[in-house]
């Protein structure tokens, strides 16, 4: 029994489902906070296209030999390859119809981000006889995955919620919900680097632990935190409300996490512990206000 629990928890960590869902969690937080029904098709793209593009950057840079990676998730990966090849291309497919099923601006802000992603993992890009990707330009990281991931899980479903006429927004409180998402995001993509510090510094690759140091890393992302929490007093001028105690604890258990991570933890610390805090948050969301009923 433990066994099959262990290989269904690898699956769901390791094929890059979890981080998809965390990403669902991400865009449904967003219709929470607008007080609006969640679009379906926002959710089934979310989905799609971060478990398409995730999985299509481990498949395309394919190591040498991957059985001998120092990576558990790299080694599992490659030993489901046909199955994890077939799962990536069902999910590419299947956004062509989920595609045709929001605004026009949307699919614009879509096509942006697919760009982005494409040329973040794929070396598109030469200089001299070296050929290189986006993600290898010096800071450049964790400003692309940031980016992305707020521009889908925030702009996203504020566009369309507004283009069903499900909610409302000003603009100051879209920059402001933008920002925090980014703060939030950004804070919990450094440690990632801080795992693979000494093989980024080996391969040249310009990370913020590499440019400012394993400590000043550590700091960073508390600073980012404490940024978030104060956006949160700012967001609509509701105070001390249910929403704000559920986000503000998130945070504070992402900055725990994230000072209690070391390079020498274990895969399944980063890839469920870290990135659950995603998921975590929406599911504060519901209890708190769900709490707050009774009070």
């Amino acid at each position: 029994m433990k066994k099959i629990f262990l290989q269904a928890f690898d699956f769901l960590l390791f094929s890059n489902v979890f981080m998809a869902l965390c990403a669902v969690a991400q865009g449904l937080v967003t219709f929470y906070l607008l007080g609006s029904k969640p679009v379906v098709a926002v959710l089934g793209l979310l989905f799609t296209s971060t478990l398409g593009i995730y999985n299509f950057s481990i498949l395309f840079p394919k190591p040498q030999n991957p059985e001998n990676s120092q990576y558990k998730r790299v080694r599992w990966f490659f030993s489901h390859y046909r199955l994890m090849a077939t799962f990536t291309i069902v999910c590419l497919l299947s956004l062509v119809p989920l595609f045709f099923l929001i605004s026009i601006e949307s699919r614009i802000l879509l096509i942006f981000l697919g760009v982005i992603s494409f040329a973040y993992g794929v070396p598109l890009f030469t200089i001299g006889e070296q050929k290189f990707s986006l993600r290898n330009i010096p800071g450049l990281k964790q400003f692309l995955i940031t980016l992305v991931w707020t521009m889908s899980t925030v702009l996203l479903p504020i566009m369309e919620a507004q283009h069903a006429h499900l909610a409302t927004i000003s603009m100051r409180d879209t920059t402001i919900l933008i920002a925090k998402r980014f703060l939030l995001i950004g804070a919990l993509t450094v440690p990632f680097d801080i795992r693979d510090l000494f093989e980024d510094r080996q391969s040249g690759l310009k990370t913020v632990p590499v440019m400012w140091g394993e400590k000043k890393a550590y700091l960073f992302c508390q600073v980012l935190l404490a940024g978030y929490i104060a956006l949160l007093f700012l967001f609509r001028n509701e105070g001390f409300n249910p929403d704000f105690f559920a986000l503000a604890l998130t945070a504070v258990l992402a900055g725990w996490l994230i000072f209690k991570s070391t390079w020498e933890k274990n895969e399944y610390y980063y890839f469920f512990y870290i990135d659950g805090v995603l998921i975590l948050q929406y599911l504060f969301l519901l209890l708190f206000n769900w709490a707050w009923t009774f009070f």
